[in-house]
């Protein structure tokens, strides 16, 4: 798949640059911020080494991520529960989380990733596409999109996996949230070109229009819902790029927002 380095100009369709997208570059402190202080960039050493750390990575996601069957139940799941996982982790015995809020859990997830190429990856789509979409939607109604449409994609998943093996699974991860400003991206923008490195072609720099990349990209997730096996939940993706692409479907009619 085509990863995207840079969102063209085409996006802006030759007006004056716009003002420093600010909820974007918020967004992708933030991110790297909550994932350097946690246990699973490896580096601070309050959560320890070797297997104290991977426990404490559990414990934390479970505590911090989002648990389908916790929100369906509005309550958290109980240490025996937790420990009915699938797989967990050899050697590290599930604790309960006292105190955790299931709905509240559904917007810290979006700001937990599992290790650097998951944070790196879900970084440079939002790099990449989050400060056009921003654009045009202002910054307060940017950031409530964003966190409303990661909300949205995790309930759905949740709501899907009801009565599966994985609806025990943690749920972490921006990718709900970044796919839909993929999809807002997409019906925004859909002729923009966008610079892509292409693994086939040894990461040749090529131009593509916005909707054969995001199609593409779009086509391969719904794809990956009834083929790829467990570990990520491309099913949040799909929602999340739907809700996007739907949700900027209402703006689309309307003069795009100019600097002051």
């Amino acid at each position: 798949m085509a990863i995207p380095v840079l969102d063209h100009t085409g996006a802006r369709g030759g007006r004056p640059a716009a003002a420093v997208p600010a909820v974007s570059y918020a967004l992708i402190a933030l991110n790297t911020l909550v994932f350097l202080l946690g246990p699973a960039a490896g580096i601070n050493p309050l959560y320890g080494r070797g297997q104290a750390r991977v426990c404490a990575e559990q414990r934390y996601e479970q505590r911090w991520g989002a648990v389908p069957a916790e929100l369906l139940a509005g309550r958290p799941l109980t240490a025996e529960q937790l420990a009915q996982a699938p797989d967990p982790v050899p050697g590290c015995p599930a604790a309960p989380t006292p105190g955790k809020h299931p709905a509240l859990s559904v917007l810290s997830a979006l700001f937990l990733h599992a290790g650097w190429l998951h944070l790196l990856g879900n970084l440079l789509f939002l790099h990449v596409f989050g400060p056009s979409v921003e654009e045009r939607f202002g910054r307060a109604r940017f950031a409530l999109f964003y966190l409303a449409a990661g909300s949205l994609a995790t309930y759905g998943f949740a709501l899907a996996e009801a009565h599966a093996p994985d609806s025990t699974r943690v749920l972490i991860g921006a990718s709900g949230a970044i796919s839909a400003v993929l999809g807002a991206y997409l019906r925004l923008h859909p002729r923009a070109r966008v610079t892509t490195l292409v693994p086939l072609l040894l990461f040749l720099p090529l131009r593509f229009p916005a909707w054969l990349v995001l199609g593409l990209w779009f086509a391969l997730q719904w794809w990956s819902v009834h083929s790829a096996g467990p570990g990520v939940a491309y099913l949040v993706h799909v929602i999340g790029f739907a809700a996007g692409f739907l949700y900027a479907c209402t703006l689309a009619t309307r003069p795009p927002r100019r600097p002051g």
